[in-house]
């Protein structure tokens, strides 16, 4: 198992790497490469995707949303969700409360 902060590809074509959290709050950063597909999912937590470099086309409930370098989607809880990416991308995701089952993926050792 990764370690905090150690990147790891759970699908191919994506890469992430989680950090530590904090009591309610946590997030974790994410390579895609241009193609990689992120399948569609739900689950309680409230999502911010930030888009740090690149372009993702987010799509909930049916409708696609385009999402660039420098901009933020906001995912509510158990909404249906995948995203697809347009170029080689790099974000930032951000969940509230904390998604333990990301966190088990993880090892402190």
């Amino acid at each position: 198992m990764p370690r905090f902060e150690e990147w790891h590809s759970p699908l191919a074509g994506i890469s992430r790497k989680i950090f530590p959290p904090g009591k309610s709050i946590m997030s974790m950063m994410i390579k895609l490469d241009e193609g990689a597909i992120g399948p569609a999912h739900s689950h309680p937590h409230e999502q911010l995707t930030f888009v740090i470099s690149g372009k993702i086309a987010m799509i909930m409930n049916g409708e696609t949303t385009v999402v660039g370098a420098s901009e933020q989607i906001f995912v509510p809880g158990d909404v249906v969700h995948e995203v697809h990416a347009l170029e080689d991308t790099v974000v930032v995701e951000t969940f509230t409360p904390l998604r333990e089952d990301l966190l088990a993926t993880i090892t402190e050792e």
